[in-house]
């Protein structure tokens, strides 16, 4: 062929999925895996590494895959008659996230091109887990092919078959431009009681393609109320000591209220401290006496759907003077990013009643738009 063969590693976390069909809104732990299991479901994530692999048959003289034993890649890949060595053996019929590093750690001493995995947000841990502790000489690119309940983790395709039309660019010489992306989970537990708590815990490299990879940054495949959970669940990390927030109004920052487990007041504006209420509903003479106080201020606000603004409509509370004292750099705009692009590339708004203050606030601002994820967008 005059040509070495593409070296790829494939891993297939079986269990992945395996109980969104059953309501148990995920697979992560053996119970859980039982229990779906009882309930009758079925694991999906062969069939969409299958997918996946179909855009690629055609390339299968030029490529060898590394993969683990039995269903983690081995029976799929022999089935599908490409060239397989398998690195890492398992107990077929019952895997687990120890099984996954142990490939993914032995397929690492391969020297593979690309990495491809078929799980969730549990499965693309694991890969960071094994990817931190064994370093490369050289950026290694991944590529997950989305197989779980849960995909807020920036790393997967957005479906299996853009992940193999992905690979089958690579295969075929595409110059291979990388990114990092987030590698995220959520706690199972909680979002059984439907509540997200999501964690960044770091990044992989992946294909600068957001043609073909799940792009975080413009709400991926999320539904705008799991992006909203993200948002709070960032926003109270990052809440400070001993310092003031004035958080409102809207179902947006009431999203962080709930993250605190906080009573809210949606058309309103309520005061936080230290992860407690102090104020409800409050005026802008009150908070201007809280401001006399000579304490650390920040105020958590977001645009209104569809009209775009900022102040002036609804929040009126927050008042040129309250904005003076609090400080423009003490302004933290939460939106979806579905709530920006309503805005069709219209600038955001502000009307304080002050013309030189809304001078002051115009110009490029960052927002908030999902866990540790920001878009500067234009106020005029």
């Amino acid at each position: 062929m005059g040509f070495a063969l593409f070296r790829l590693g494939l891993v297939i976390n079986p269990v992945a999925g395996i109980g969104g069909a059953v309501a148990l809104k995920g697979s992560d732990g053996a119970a859980t895996v039982k229990a779906a299991q009882e309930r009758g479901a079925r694991p999906a994530a062969q069939n969409r590494m299958r997918s996946t692999l179909e855009q690629v048959q055609a390339y299968a003289d030029d490529m060898v895959i590394y993969t683990a034993a039995n269903e983690m890649g081995e029976n799929l890949c022999q089935q599908m008659g490409f060239t397989v060595q398998v690195v890492s053996q398992n107990n077929a019929g019952d895997t687990s996230a120890d099984d996954t590093e142990r490939a993914v750690s032995h397929l690492l001493d391969q020297g593979i091109d690309l990495l491809l995995f078929a799980g969730g947000d549990g499965t693309a841990r694991n890969v960071f887990n094994i990817m931190q502790v064994k370093k490369q000489d050289h950026v290694l690119p991944v590529i997950g092919v989305p197989a779980g309940c849960k995909i807020h983790s920036a790393v997967y395709a957005v479906t299996p078959k853009h992940a193999g039309e992905l690979l089958a660019l690579i295969i075929r010489g595409r110059p291979l431009t990388l990114q990092e992306a987030a590698v995220m989970d959520i706690d199972e537990d909680a979002f059984r009681q439907d509540r997200v708590k999501a964690k960044r815990y770091g990044q992989l490299h992946v294909p600068a393609e957001n043609q073909y990879m799940q792009n975080m940054k413009d709400g991926g495949v999320e539904h705008e109320e799991l992006v909203l959970q993200d948002i709070a669940a960032y926003i109270t990390e990052l809440m400070d000591e001993d310092t003031l927030y004035f958080i409102g109004s809207g179902s947006t920052p009431k999203a962080i209220m709930d993250e605190l487990g906080l009573e809210a007041t949606l058309l309103g504006v309520d005061l936080v401290e230290n992860r407690q209420l102090l104020a409800s509903d409050i005026s802008e003479q009150q908070i201007l006496s809280f401001l006399d106080k000579d304490k650390s201020a920040k105020m958590v606000l977001t645009i209104i759907g569809g009209q775009g603004h900022l102040f002036g409509r609804g929040n009126q509370q927050l008042s040129a003077a309250v904005i003076r004292k609090i400080g423009k750099d003490n302004i933290i705009i939460i939106a979806t990013p579905e709530k920006l692009h309503a805005l069709k590339g219209q600038p955001i708004r502000v009307d304080t009643g002050d013309e030189q203050l809304n001078h002051e606030l115009c110009g490029m601002i960052q927002i908030i738009t999902g866990y540790d994820q920001h878009t500067l967008y234009k106020i005029g």
